[in-house]
This record gives structure tokens, C-alpha cells and sequence, in this order.
């Protein structure tokens, strides 16, 4: 019985639908709770039990950093599972107490990058990923290749495809990609690949915005541009900028509605027609709805590049640390090593007598 009045709740995850809409919309339900006192008592419990938390569980990066104790500031108690404090507040709440929340995520990535600096190491060559050149030909025309087994965030088919698309030349292009490479903004990614190369022209609904949205040919790919658009044609400050972005994100229509006319207003005393700043004030909501930070985008970039370059540079050490890395993974040692081999990277079988723990590089060979 239970699971026959449970089927008639539809399920949507996407928007779920409250358990008293659902009875006034289904007339099963209805009957049911009309016609068995049973079933109304289980409906009337199953509506005020509705929402509540079922289970304290932790964020697996969230860290949050406040200028004093934190018991000062917020209640506290201990995760059973890894002894660690942890805040009662969840994430909004936190903030509003006055603490900064991080994320702080680990990437074994950055442990390829180790272990192939130290086996290049071994070479004599001293290597500082900090002070690499960020304009390297080669490691560019790798990329535009599509030639991304291991590097980092570019390996799928889809980022492939993007990448022979673009011809990514500089480091501003890679971090385009990662910001716009996700449900939504990704539609604009041809846009940017054709306007690139020249194959379509860039324009600009208004001048403001052609130094704000320049590098990438006319296109409102971060969060930032979006605050720096509120500033120069709205006369925002980036502070209230920001509120604007998050009242855009969360699509709250009181908020929205405030923000619009402050954005009007601020547009219109600066010279720029209504109907100009409205489709300019769409756009930027409409992006706002998916749209990625700068900020984020630039260091997983940056990391890309880093693992690109070592990849073009140092192949053979690049695969080693690479296969380190999965020895546990068969699938993932089958497909690096079917790479290290199409870059004439020959690679050996273990040895009893010459093999470590990790995969290791010799004359070139892994």
C-alpha cells in the first residue's frame, strides 16, 4: 500500500513538487486519503516531516576561515566519521555569520606535475613550473591537435573536438575554454572558435563594452565581465555588482526586479537608450544563470598548460608520472600506454632486477 500511494508523488528532481501540491493535483491521492483514515494520518505526518534534515553529512572541500575562534561565531560539533569540528551552519548561513567559506580540492594532477619534475630532475634539468613561458609553439600545436591524452581537464572527446576547433594559441584562450565548457555557455563556444579565426565578425551591442569583453571577441563568458559591465554602463560599484550577479544566479524575481530598475537607471543617466541597456541587462542575466568566474577558471587553466607543456616537452617523463598515477587503474595503463607508444615512447615489462615501486624513465624509454 505504501508503495502504490508513493508512486502516485511524481518525481522530479529537477523541481520537485511538495506533497500538498501533489494531493491537491492528484485525485488518486485524494481518494485515498478520503477513504482511509489510515492513509490521511500517514499524508497529514509525511507533510509536517517534509523538508526536514534527515542526516548531518560534511562538505568533502568546504573549510571555512573566520578572524576569531570559531565557537564565537558559530555552533560546532564533531564529525563522527573523521573526528574533524565542523560547522552546524550549512553554507549560506555560515556567510552570513561572517565567515569565508573555501574549497579546497585535492588533484592528484598536481602529483603528476611532481613526479614528472622530479624524473626530469634525474636528466639534470632543473625545472620551475612556475616560470615556464605560457606561449610555448609547441605546446600549443599539440593542443590544436587534440592530442590531450593526460592532460589535464582537455582529455574527453568533446574538449578534443573544441580545441582543433579554436587552434588555441595563447593562455587567454585556455582559460575561455574551461569557463565555457559546461551546459549553457558551451553554445557559445563555435561563436568564439569562428570569431577567433576570423570567420566572423565581432561586434558589440554597445562601446562600454568592447574593452571589457575584447579578449573574448564580444562574448560574456565570466562572472567578472558581468560585474564589470554593472560598473562602467550602470554606475555600480563592484561591490553591488556582486549583489547583482548573485540576485541573477538565484533568479529570486524580487531581486531581480530591484536590480533591473537600479541597472535602468544607472544606464539611462549615462547615456545609453532603454532598449540598449534591457537586451544588455537580459544577456547578462541569462549568463549569469550558468555562467563561471574568472578567478576559477584561470588556475585549472593554468594547470592544463602545465601538464600540456610537459606533455609536448618532456613526453616520455610526463607518461611515467602519468602511469604512477593509475597503477591501480588497468583501463587508464592500457590507454597511456598505447599513448607513450604513438609518441615513439617505447615501454618495457616490469623487472625483477631493474624495476621500482613507480614507472620510471631510461634512455627514453619507460
Amino acid at each position: 500500500q505504501v508503495d502504490r500511494i508513493a508512486k502516485m508523488v511524481p518525481q522530479n528532481p529537477a523541481a520537485p513538487v511538495s506533497l500538498e501540491k501533489a494531493i491537491a493535483d492528484e485525485p488518486r491521492l485524494q481518494a485515498e486519503r478520503d477513504g482511509d483514515p489510515v492513509v490521511e494520518r500517514l499524508l497529514a505526518i509525511a507533510q509536517k516531516l517534509e523538508g526536514l534534515y534527515r542526516h548531518a553529512s560534511t562538505h568533502a572541500a568546504g573549510i571555512v576561515i573566520g578572524d576569531r575562534p570559531l565557537d564565537r561565531l558559530v555552533p560546532l560539533y564533531r564529525d563522527p566519521r573523521s573526528g574533524m569540528k565542523v560547522s552546524q551552519f550549512n553554507m549560506k548561513w555560515v556567510e552570513q555569520a561572517g565567515l569565508v567559506k573555501f574549497d579546497f580540492l585535492g588533484l592528484k594532477t598536481l602529483t603528476v606535475l611532481d613526479i614528472a619534475v622530479r624524473l626530469i630532475r634525474r636528466r639534470g634539468v632543473e625545472l620551475d613550473l612556475s616560470r615556464i613561458p605560457l606561449d610555448d609553439d609547441k605546446t600549443f600545436d599539440m593542443l590544436a591537435r587534440g592530442e590531450t591524452v593526460g592532460v589535464f581537464q582537455v582529455e574527453s572527446a568533446g574538449m578534443r573536438r573544441a580545441l582543433v576547433d579554436m587552434r588555441p594559441d595563447r593562455f587567454e584562450d585556455l582559460i575561455a575554454l574551461v569557463a565555457l565548457y559546461r551546459p549553457g555557455p558551451m553554445a557559445n563556444i563555435p561563436t568564439y572558435c569562428s570569431r577567433k579565426l576570423g570567420r566572423e565578425k565581432v561586434e558589440y551591442i554597445h562601446p562600454v563594452l568592447k574593452p571589457i569583453l575584447e579578449a573574448t571577441y564580444g562574448i560574456i563568458t565570466y562572472q567578472e565581465q558581468v560585474q564589470q559591465i554593472a560598473r562602467d554602463m550602470a554606475g555600480y560599484t563592484l561591490a553591488e555588482a556582486d549583489l547583482l550577479r548573485r540576485a541573477m544566479g538565484k533568479k529570486i524575481k524580487a531581486e531581480m526586479d530591484a536590480q533591473r530598475g537600479r541597472f535602468m537607471k544607472g544606464a539611462t543617466e549615462r547615456g545609453v537608450d532603454e532598449d540598449t541597456a534591457v537586451t544588455i541587462f537580459e544577456a547578462c542575466a541569462k549568463f549569469a544563470e550558468y555562467g563561471f568566474n574568472k578567478s576559477h577558471s584561470a588556475p585549472y587553466a593554468l594547470i592544463t598548460y602545465q601538464t600540456a607543456y610537459l606533455k609536448a616537452n618532456y613526453p616520455a617523463e610526463f607518461m611515467a608520472a602519468s602511469l604512477t598515477l593509475e597503477t591501480g587503474n588497468t583501463d587508464k595503463i592500457a590507454e597511456f600506454r598505447r599513448e607513450a607508444l604513438r609518441l615513439g615512447i617505447p615501454v618495457e615489462a616490469p623487472s625483477a632486477n631493474r624495476s621500482g615501486v613507480e614507472f620510471d624513465v631510461e634512455g627514453g624509454r619507460i
